[in-house]
């Protein structure tokens, strides 16, 4: 065990009687070595060694990662599937990766349950399957918020590294504190910034079987939690809650994956008394940005991280890497002379090297002769007391999708636009609902055909 990349660094560290992870009852180092290694033995009488690829979709629980540890101690390659994803997005992806293997629980289908302590599960063998891509050790898929998600594969020394990123970072959670985990762990942010980082540095895992927000900070108060991760979302439900007890232990506050809104970094930080602070990666090499001293505010994401490699090239930003992350010869434009295209626009201050997100580079259009951030007019309905989210698309004219949980007329949001943006930037068609779709990494989804197809309220239009 401790001669492999999973071993040495992650199942080694700790006393067996050590706490590695609390949900609904505690978890020690211990019972998930054993775990582990029985699940490895079970894995091997079915076949399943060095350079198999298997396709793992399961609903989170402590099996789930229990399951992903043992695969990779039988040198597996190993797809991360969402079982949030509907036939029709599920199948595609199937399709393209092929897999030896199917490592799938009982009723993996419909919605989540909550975060459990055990699950049962299936393997299925599947004789045409092709095997893993040399070295590729973990596979996942983009957030495909824009469009068909991008299959992204990671070998061993990728994840290495970014987990000393994460231990290079000023503040980072340590070996004995405790970590309350909100990300999903199927995801980079909740896997490798939550699962792996806690596993290496000894810290312990909290992961709520309910994210209903009273009960999340119930059980950080009982666990005694000193740092905990989520995403804007996560922060907005809990800086709703009526009263709470105290979190004493409590002194930091993470969030990945999109721009944290202003309104709900004050409401948090009042509530709880502590800023949210930001972190910034991409799913193909993880960690790339962050600040956890409680000085940067939105849309600040911090400095690069020590070991992160970057360049703002026309106000976009581009990392290095050693090879393409990109499996099957796709998105050649997004990787070249060694740099990972993010498309994502930034700015960075010459001094202190903090990165500010502008928006992404693709929300540039051209209207009438002019160029128009949607950013930025998504950034002027935000600003509206009753908008809780947007996503603002061009097709034939810019039109934008708000989501609100109080009553609020097109008409209202189309006079609020024309006090605070020229002309040409103004949305000629508005979408009015509850609350926008999201995909299954808790992002907005921000593709125009989906969104239409999604979003039920009847469009309102300007001249």
């Amino acid at each position: 065990m401790a001669n492999t990349w999973w071993g040495s660094h992650l199942l080694s560290r700790g006393g067996d009687d050590e706490l590695w992870a609390i949900s609904s009852a505690p978890v020690t180092r211990g019972q998930l070595r054993t775990a582990v290694a029985d699940l490895g033995k079970r894995f091997r009488e079915q076949g399943i060694s060095e350079g198999s690829s298997v396709l793992l979709r399961m609903k989170p629980s402590f099996t789930y990662l229990q399951v992903l540890l043992a695969l990779w101690s039988r040198g597996a390659q190993v797809i991360l599937v969402d079982f949030r994803l509907k036939p029709a997005e599920y199948e595609p992806l199937f399709d393209l990766v092929r897999p030896q293997y199917l490592v799938v629980a009982a009723g993996s289908e419909g919605p989540v349950a909550g975060f459990r302590q055990e699950s049962g599960f299936s393997v299925q063998r599947l004789p045409s399957g092709r095997l893993a891509h040399d070295g590729i050790r973990l596979v996942q898929f983009s957030s495909g918020s824009t469009g068909r998600p991008k299959v992204i594969g990671r070998p061993a020394d990728s994840v290495l590294a970014e987990l000393a990123r994460h231990s290079a970072l000023p503040g980072i959670p340590g070996r004995g504190e405790r970590v309350m985990l909100l990300n999903s762990v199927m995801h980079n942010m909740g896997l490798v910034s939550g699962v792996l980082h806690a596993l290496a540095v000894g810290a312990t895992l909290i992961v709520p079987p309910t994210l209903r927000p009273a009960e999340v900070v119930r059980l950080m108060a009982r666990a005694e939690a000193s740092a905990v991760y989520g995403t804007p979302v996560h922060y907005d439900l809990l800086a709703r809650i009526g009263g709470r007890p105290e979190l004493p232990a409590l002194r930091l506050a993470v969030s990945g994956g999109e721009r944290v809104p202003q309104d709900t970094f004050e409401r948090f930080r009042a509530h709880f008394g502590l800023p949210i602070s930001p972190v910034y990666g991409v799913t193909e090499i993880g960690l790339i940005a962050g600040d956890l001293s409680g000085t940067s505010v939105p849309p600040q994401l911090g400095p690069p991280v020590p070991g992160a490699e970057v360049k703002v090239r026309g106000e976009e930003l581009f990392v290095r890497m050693e090879r393409s992350p990109y499996l099957y010869g796709e998105h050649a434009d997004r990787f070249e002379d060694g740099w990972l295209r993010t498309y994502d626009r930034v700015h960075q201050d010459p001094t202190t090297g903090v990165l500010s997100m502008l928006g992404r580079a693709d929300s540039l259009v051209v209207v009438g002769g002019l160029k128009v951030d949607l950013t930025e007019v998504e950034t002027v309905l935000l600003g509206h007391p009753r908008v809780t989210e947007v996503v603002v698309t061009r097709g034939e004219v810019i039109e934008a999708f708000v989501g609100t949980g109080q009553p609020l007329t097109a008409g209202e949001l189309i006079a609020w636009c024309r006090e605070r943006l020229s002309p040409v930037k103004n949305p000629k068609r508005f979408f009015v609902t509850r609350q926008l779709p999201r995909n299954s990494m808790g992002k907005l989804v921000r593709d125009r055909v989906l969104l239409h197809g999604r979003v039920t309220s009847e469009p309102s239009s300007q001249a």
